[in-house]
């Protein structure tokens, strides 16, 4: 049935931030690459540079996961909205401690230390990934800055990630930028690029190959201007209302109808701006009012 067949093409785009839906075009695995060298090459620190919506986050699950695969120890913490004090109770909770270590009445800063001081010992690598470095508190800041210019012998083998946005940029102090021994910045997406994601999801659903026109996908990359979350949301939403329309596949009009009804909202935070004729006449998306309305 038509209405199977594009169900199965909305679940290839559903967003979640894991490992296994993470797209791995050229630019992402330069950056995995990149980190995996900080890793080898016993480096440590690297800087990720990326604007909301491009994928920080989502790369920074594989991250852990292609690091881990190496055999280093490996915690991530968002930093983005705690308060003060905090982010060492919650990096503590992330990595593998014993019972035994766990109910010591030690400080946090002590505890994260001895952690770090057995992995060298057991000559296994620790990576500490801290996304929203720019939004972090203070102290979490000044944590992270301490753990990069420290040059103990029981900080060896620790590999610190951060990543920021461009303009939060100028938060993250010197102490973390200017010892980075490589800053990886993530793109926009080209249109082959979305074309090749569109592809790559839709083989990974089990979904028809053709689901989406060679026009839709041009409409996709353009009026999502190349950012990955506005990419996989428009290609969800546009999949559902051509489900409600009892359409065979999802094409240009489609794409853009959906655009028009549902999203350009998003561009108040400066994530897409589309330069497109605005059409006279704004057509109503049928599926999507029988969904949400």
């Amino acid at each position: 049935m038509v209405r199977d067949r594009l169900y199965l093409a909305a679940a290839a785009f559903d967003g979640a931030i894991d490992p296994a839906g993470f797209y791995a075009g050229p630019a992402q695995e330069e950056a995995l690459a990149r980190l995996e060298w900080l890793l080898t090459e016993r480096q440590r620190c690297g800087l990720v540079v990326a604007a909301p919506g491009l994928g920080k986050s989502h790369l920074a699950a594989m991250a852990a996961r292609r690091l881990g695969g190496l055999g280093a120890e490996v915690a991530v913490l968002s930093l983005h909205g705690l308060p003060a004090g905090e982010w060492l109770d919650l990096l503590l909770a992330r990595l593998p401690l014993d019972p035994a270590s766990r109910a010591e009445t030690i400080r946090p800063w002590l505890a994260l230390e001895n952690r770090l001081r057995e992995n060298t010992l057991m000559e296994r690598p620790t990576v500490l990934i801290f996304d929203d470095v720019d939004h972090a508190p203070d102290d979490a800041v000044d944590g992270i800055a301490r753990l990069v210019a420290a040059g103990e012998p029981r900080f060896a083998s620790t590999v610190i990630v951060a990543l920021a946005t461009p303009t939060g940029l100028p938060r993250v102090p010197d102490a973390i930028r200017l010892r980075a021994a490589v800053r990886i910045d993530l793109p926009l997406w080209s249109e082959d690029v979305v074309a090749a994601y569109v592809a790559t999801a839709l083989h990974r659903a089990s979904a028809d190959a053709d689901a989406f026109s060679d026009a839709a996908v041009t409409t996709l990359a353009r009026f999502s201007g190349g950012v990955p979350r506005i990419v996989c949301r428009l290609a969800r939403l546009a999949a559902v209302a051509a489900t409600g329309e009892s359409l065979d596949h999802i094409d240009a009009a489609t794409v853009e109808r959906v655009w028009r009804e549902l999203l350009p909202a998003e561009t108040a935070e400066g994530e897409v701006k589309d330069s497109s004729p605005q059409p006279a006449a704004r057509p109503q998306v049928k599926a999507v009012r029988r969904l949400w309305g």
